[in-house]
């Protein structure tokens, strides 16, 4: 067989089957006659489908409501049903098994390629097998870069076997204690989840505060909830030691890796746990992805979907271009480079992902977390003159109605000189079901003025816009 009758041809290749891949895949071909492959050497569908956004939803989501019931007049207080809730999280992950996504893909036109897919030259991408095989595919028209994440394992825990967010949320054997190191998002939902599991949890964490990405009003509020669940939050906290009684590497995801787990601190306290969570954050997936292949370092990637310093037909979407490590981000890549491949008449001005496109994000705590576009900080940091306004979650009547204890905060940052919304921040029970309206107001330019005119329902939390809306004028 000649080398050309041993080439596999598609007009485009995508390396990376999670959501960003898929959409890329998608869109790139859609009512067309073109033909796509996506390479994935684990499950369709990716980290967000069976690890990470929608197992560790389909666990917090009946807190939240077990929360409501509890602090609502009239209700009894649900009780937690461990094996049922871990088996809503099984049926949402489909059982870690990629069938209906690949059936989805077979409707869409799409090739799934099994294996591990590295660049191998100028639009020519290999694919190792598990079972030793190789192929090579070529694409006509665009290669799309879009594998993802990897978690980062710091000292001094690289030796201890430690869990990571696969083991916290695929979790099967729930250990008896567990330090949760770290204080952002994967930290603190998985420490709120793994305490109603039943597991005795401690999280420790470098800072002064929790989710430092987020206004500083927020952690206060978090920190009372993770308490008022059973977790022990220390802030401010170094562990400068750690040890494990036979560390297991092999061990299963989601079960126990080994003996007890020795934290030493910095005060010099010894802490003993059953097991431990570095959720520390993740790094973009670019060990072995042949990028010397075509001149390229893994440095070349950071920031960029397309173009420059790319070759025209080399694209990346989601995590592996080190922007906000967010699903919904990594399918709006996805969506404009797919457009972009497929020639799409209005994909001139969809080309690029803009610079000043506000990324909403969403933390299920409880209270929830929610914001978008930048933070008091960040806006003044940028040389902007801004106008703050806060207003108490439940000023809104609708807000009280939530639950008889609904507490939280609102925040909104005004660029004072154009009198529109740089970025929002809401606090309190189901305020997840409030950000796209602040998305949408700074994303549109939407002048505060303008926004008066915006009347919220009422009784509903959405009201909380006029009180503070009410400050600026």
């Amino acid at each position: 067989m000649s080398d050309a009758e041993q080439v596999e041809e598609f007009d485009v290749v995508v390396i990376g089957g999670g959501p960003a891949g898929e959409n890329a895949a998608d869109y790139a071909i859609r009512g067309s006659d073109r033909t796509a492959a996506i390479v994935e050497a684990e499950l369709l569908g990716g980290e967000c489908s069976y690890w990470a956004c929608m197992p560790s939803k389909a666990l917090l989501r009946p807190l939240d409501v077990a929360a409501s019931a509890a602090h609502l007049g009239g209700l009894s207080e649900p009780v937690l049903d461990r094996d049922a809730l871990l088996a809503r999280r099984d049926s949402w992950v489909s059982n870690w098994k990629d069938t209906g996504q690949v059936k989805w893909a077979d409707g869409a036109g799409i090739t799934v390629v099994r294996g591990r897919g590295r660049l191998a030259g100028e639009r020519v991408v290999e694919v190792a097998g598990s079972d030793g095989s190789t192929r090579t595919l070529r694409a006509r028209s665009a290669v799309v870069l879009a594998t993802g994440s990897v978690a980062v394992i710091p000292e001094p825990y690289a030796g201890l076997a430690p869990w990571t967010s696969r083991d916290a949320t695929a979790v099967t054997e729930v250990p008896e204690s567990i330090a949760v190191i770290g204080g952002g998002v994967v930290a603190v939902e998985a420490a709120r989840w793994l305490a109603a599991l039943g597991s005795d949890v401690t999280l420790i964490v470098r800072d002064d505060r929790l989710l430092g990405r987020a206004e500083d009003v927020v952690s206060d509020f978090v920190v009372k909830g993770l308490q008022d669940n059973g977790v022990d939050v220390r802030l401010s906290t170094e562990i400068t030691d750690a040890t494990r009684v036979d560390a297991d590497p092999d061990a299963s995801v989601g079960t126990v890796h080994g003996g007890p787990v020795t934290l030493t601190l910095a005060d010099g306290i010894r802490l003993e746990v059953a097991e431990v969570l570095v959720a520390t954050g993740r790094r973009p997936a670019t060990d072995d992805l042949g990028l010397e292949s075509v001149g390229l370092s893994a440095e070349d990637l950071r920031g960029v979907t397309s173009g420059d310093p790319l070759p025209a037909w080399l694209h990346t979407v989601g995590d592996v271009n080190g922007a906000a490590p967010l699903t919904h981000w990594g399918k709006y890549q996805a969506r404009l480079v797919g457009r972009r491949i497929a020639g799409d008449d209005d994909a001139a001005e969809l080309a690029d992902v803009p610079n000043d496109v506000p990324v909403p994000q969403v933390v299920f705590t409880d209270p929830q977390v929610a914001w978008v576009g930048m933070t008091s900080a960040e806006a003044r940091e940028k040389g902007l003159t801004v106008t703050v306004v806060d207003t108490d979650y439940t000023s809104a009547s609708g807000a009280g109605l939530l639950r008889d204890d609904a507490t939280g905060t609102c925040r909104l940052v005004v660029d004072t000189d154009r009198g529109v919304l740089v970025g929002a921040t809401f606090v309190g029970p189901e305020v997840a079901e409030l950000l796209h309206s602040a998305t949408v107001a700074i994303t549109g330019e939407v002048p505060v003025a303008r926004l008066h005119h915006a009347v919220p329902s009422y009784p509903t939390a959405s009201e909380v816009w006029l009180r503070l809306l009410d400050q600026l004028t």
